[in-house]
């Protein structure tokens, strides 16, 4: 993740000011926006407020605050020729400030992965025990929503699934149903968990998944959508088997490697 960049000092000031201007002078603000050229300006100014507080937020998540204050003033004393720092020491400054926030991202992403690894191996442990669960000798559970009738894949076919991807709290990463839009990949490019799981189903039928981290992202995760070491669940269904010797289309959502 990209934080602060020399050319950012600026990104403060319309969400900053906005969340700050009292009622009345925010009405002399609308007053004129009349010009399209006038529109453009103040667009610009918005998209620039917008991304800066979506910046200040992960800061704040990683126990970083700023002070608003001084980023408005920072911003105005840079735009009147005035400020109080020199370039350079502004870029040092914002290399100091990006390092220390990629640092504090790591030292997270390292503790959720062990509290992922705990969570994952009490869930596998307990779903096992649930009624219609199988259990494969990698470690793969899964259960049959709807039995298929035709043929089973092979890891050197390219199949067409539609299929749903959900963390264990039961929130949706990725869903091709979503998409309304099948996924086509070869099988062997995929996740091992995949790769083992759909060859064992048919033609027709729904399985629900639960993969071991290991047989998934493993410890490093698949960033920013997936933590390292998490279990994951995905409910497939098989549509249709394409032979090597057929054209494949991969889709560019499927759960590659």
């Amino acid at each position: 993740m990209k934080f602060f960049k020399p050319t950012l000092v600026a990104i403060a000031l319309v969400s900053i000011i906005g969340c700050t201007e009292q009622t009345k002078e925010e009405t002399a603000v609308a007053a004129v926006l009349e010009t399209e050229i006038q529109k453009q300006a103040y667009g610009l100014g918005a998209s620039i407020g917008l991304y800066m507080e979506r910046n200040l937020e992960e800061h704040t998540k990683m126990g970083v605050s700023l002070d608003k204050d001084l980023i408005v003033k920072g911003f105005v004393d840079s735009l009147n020729g005035k400020s109080l720092i020199e370039k350079e020491e502004v870029k040092t400054l914002l290399m100091s400030l990006d390092q220390s926030m990629k640092t504090k991202q790591k030292e997270m992403a390292e503790k959720a992965a062990l509290a992922s690894l705990e969570e994952g191996k009490k869930f596998l442990e307990d779903n096992a025990k649930k009624e219609g669960v199988t259990v494969t000798e990698s470690g793969i559970q899964y259960l049959v929503m709807t039995a298929g009738k035709g043929e089973k894949p092979k890891a050197t076919d390219t199949v067409k699934v539609h299929y749903k991807g959900t963390f264990l709290n039961g929130d949706t990463f990725d869903s091709s149903y979503d998409r309304n839009q099948p996924a086509v990949f070869p099988l062997n490019r995929v996740i091992k968990g995949w790769t083992e799981g759909v060859q064992l189903m048919s033609v027709g039928a729904k399985f629900k998944f639960t993969i071991p981290s290991d047989l998934a992202y493993g410890p490093a995760g698949n960033p920013p959508s997936i933590p390292g070491n998490s279990v994951l669940e995905f409910e497939i269904e098989l549509l249709e088997i394409q032979k090597p010797d057929a054209p494949a289309e991969v889709g560019d959502k499927a759960p590659v490697k």
